[in-house]
């Protein structure tokens, strides 16, 4: 399981431990990744998505999953979350009609 954020794209990243040597040894850089849920309230169910604490802030900043799905663009979107936003786009159509 990759530790990749599926809202904001954070990955692992490499550097170095220094000593006060100046010693330098290899590390990683883990994000901070939740196995979570989020409800979706256009589709009355929960989504299981990897995301980094900071991602969260970002759903919750742009209004909920629904509202972070709908105004980003898919190209932009986890290839996972894409079905997601077309099945709340039909919705959405559906009940303007």
């Amino acid at each position: 399981m990759s530790r990749r954020c599926m809202i904001t794209g954070k990955d692992v990243m490499t550097g170095n431990n220094v000593s006060h040597a100046q010693n330098r040894t290899r590390r990683r850089f883990l994000p901070n990744i939740q196995d979570t849920s989020l409800y979706s309230e256009i589709l009355s169910r929960w989504i299981k998505i990897r995301v980094s604490v900071a991602g969260l802030r970002t759903v919750e900043h742009k209004g909920g999953l629904d509202a972070y799905l709908s105004n980003t663009a898919s190209t932009k979107l986890d290839p996972a979350l894409r079905p997601y936003k077309a099945q709340i786009e039909k919705l959405k159509a559906e009940k303007a009609a």
